[in-house]
């Protein structure tokens, strides 16, 4: 009977171990995180925990009991640090010195913030959100925080800023590119999101240059810009990107790009007694094409554990599940089905500034993904298209007095 090693105890890794379970393993499962936590949820960090209507006893995925009645081995707050394949079993030793004997490996290692690289970056006050421990001390400084600066208009960057405009704080966005979310979403999705987000208070700054953070002694005071101009702030909240922690895939000699774990649409790793899954990892775009991408999303790394954990158990199925994101910010919910990357045409349906409205991304006349903006059956119209292989025509889906799911067609 095998063991299992599964190195990353977020919402992959807890994933990876359930399914095993689930698909009847019954060898000895062990799952290793740094943080002192069990695995939960991250999305409302930057929202619930942050207000106040959700603690970490709420976030966790499971309930202790779950992992012992389970016979999931829980190994809270110790680091792998190295791993070593070259034996008749594999070893992994912890930064406490423990050493861990397995069969079979599986990475859910992750991603962690970019860092700004600039004078100032680290003053006292100048915050990152990717952790309980990041968002412990934002909320810890939130309510005497009367002006916060957010560097990077991506996801959580605009959570939190929505977030303090609603407590009536001083919200300034500072933003390198020339439009929010660009990585992700169309120009007008974007135009929607800046102009949203300064109607309800925030000031907004696209291709923002910044010099440096300034402070007081060892406290940030404000983010100074090129030309001079100083941007107050109590708190600088800074949501750069992320970069996939690939260290022990590197180690082992694994097939990596940028840090990234590159896998098959069987999750399994340029070595194949080991399988990779989640934010660290780069994947073949799971419906189909050359095209490798990085989903960092909370349904990728449920979708593509459970790959992972059936290729552990023997069975070979490939990766398929449609990508889809969402965004909370304020009371605007934003979601997202489909992969965007290489589109040639959109539709928008409906009228942004009524604040409910969808884009349709088409590649050569087929339709690959939708933004919606609190229009949620527009989102699972076209969701569901996706999955199904079918697609909805462009030329009909800007009518509004049409529903979606009415015009869906094979492809």
């Amino acid at each position: 009977m095998s063991d299992v090693l599964i190195v990353g105890a977020g919402q992959a890794g807890m994933q990876i171990a359930v399914s095993l379970r689930d698909n009847g393993f019954e060898g000895r499962i062990e799952l290793v995180g740094e943080e002192p936590h069990g695995p939960y949820q991250r999305p409302p960090l930057s929202k619930a925990f942050l207000h106040g209507s959700a603690d970490i006893e709420t976030l966790e995925l499971r309930a202790p009991s779950f992992y012992v009645d389970n016979k999931i081995v829980m190994v809270p707050d110790e680091k792998v640090v190295s791993i070593d394949l070259s034996g008749e079993r594999g070893l992994a030793v912890t930064d406490t010195g423990r050493e861990i004997h397995f069969d079979k490996l599986a990475l859910a290692t992750g991603s962690t913030p970019r860092r700004l690289p600039i004078e100032g970056a680290d003053l006292d006050g100048v915050l990152y959100l990717r952790g309980i421990a990041d968002a412990v001390e934002l909320k810890n400084r939130w309510d005497a925080a009367a002006s916060v600066v957010v560097i990077g208009g991506g996801f959580i960057g605009l959570e939190v800023a929505a977030g303090a405009r609603m407590d009536g704080k001083q919200v300034t966005v500072l933003e390198a590119a020339d439009r929010l979310i660009a990585r992700a979403v169309s120009p007008e999705t974007s135009e929607f999101y800046r102009a949203a987000h300064e109607r309800r208070g925030t000031s907004v700054r696209l291709s923002a240059k910044i010099s440096r953070i300034v402070g007081d002694g060892t406290k940030v005071t404000g983010v100074e810009l090129d030309g001079g101009e100083v941007v107050p702030a109590d708190i600088v909240m800074v949501g750069i990107g992320v970069i996939a922690r690939g260290e022990l895939a590197e180690q082992l000699g694994l097939e990596t790009v940028n840090g990234a774990i590159v896998v098959n649409e069987f999750a399994e790793t340029s070595d194949p007694r080991v399988i990779a899954a989640g934010d660290a990892v780069l994947l073949p775009h799971p419906l189909g094409g050359d095209a490798q991408v990085r989903l960092e999303s909370v349904q990728n790394a449920v979708d593509q554990a459970k790959t992972a954990a059936k290729t552990l158990a023997g069975v070979r199925e490939p990766y398929r599940a449609v990508p889809w994101f969402w965004s909370d910010q304020a009371d605007l919910k934003l979601q997202i089905g489909g992969l965007s990357t290489g589109y040639d045409q959109t539709v928008v349906r409906g009228t942004p500034d009524d604040e409910s409205f969808s884009v349709l991304y088409y590649r050569d006349g087929r339709l690959i993904a939708i933004d919606s903006v609190n229009a949620v059956s527009d989102y699972m119209a076209v969701r569901k298209a996706l999955g199904s292989g079918s697609t909805i025509p462009a030329e009909l889906a800007h009518n509004l007095e049409t529903p979606l799911k009415t015009l869906v067609v094979d492809s």
